[in-house]
């Protein structure tokens, strides 16, 4: 079950990266295209590759990345950034439906500038979860966090931070 569960996982990872590495390569290809038929086919192909594979490989990859979880209870502090790196991932693929929906409007742009930005990003963010992944560092949370993991800890965060919220009953 951990087996299939794992293969699930890493292909569908591979197609949720895959797809967000070519969409900025796609939303590039808009430039100088006027209204017509090659805007509609490259509207029809960038949203095949949005909607039809990279979303849905999202979704699977996180679904069987959480079962894997209470699978093999992996509950260490690398994982912790792992999580964080997938999330920024999560919203990084929801920019790019944002950008996706503006720039096959009326007027629609995306120039060199944006190509690097958003394919570096995505970049950066596969090959870091890849790299927490496999090196699996050693990260000693009581170094910067020690109460944080006791039972309060995260209260007692939040109220050093934003002081006393409860509001007073009359």
């Amino acid at each position: 079950m951990i087996t299939l569960t794992k293969f699930i996982h890493l292909a569908t990872i591979a197609i949720w990266s895959g797809g967000l590495l070519a969409l900025p390569f796609l939303f590039w290809q808009r430039r100088g295209l006027r209204a017509g038929p090659e805007l509609d086919q490259l509207h029809r192909i960038a949203r095949l590759v949005y909607v039809e594979l990279t979303s849905p490989a999202a979704f699977v990859a996180i679904f069987s990345g959480t079962v894997l979880i209470f699978l093999q209870a992996t509950f260490e502090e690398w994982f912790t950034i792992k999580m964080v790196l997938v999330g920024l991932m999560v919203m990084l693929h929801v920019v790019a439906g944002l950008v996706m929906h503006q720039l096959f409007g009326p007027g629609g742009r995306f120039g060199g500038l944006s190509f690097v930005a958003l394919f570096s990003t995505y970049s950066v963010v596969i090959v870091a979860i890849i790299w927490v992944v496999l090196a699996k560092p050693q990260i000693d949370s009581n170094q910067f966090a020690a109460h944080l993991f006791e039972p309060g800890g995260l209260a007692r965060l939040f109220h050093q931070f934003f002081g006393d919220t409860r509001i007073p009953i009359p």
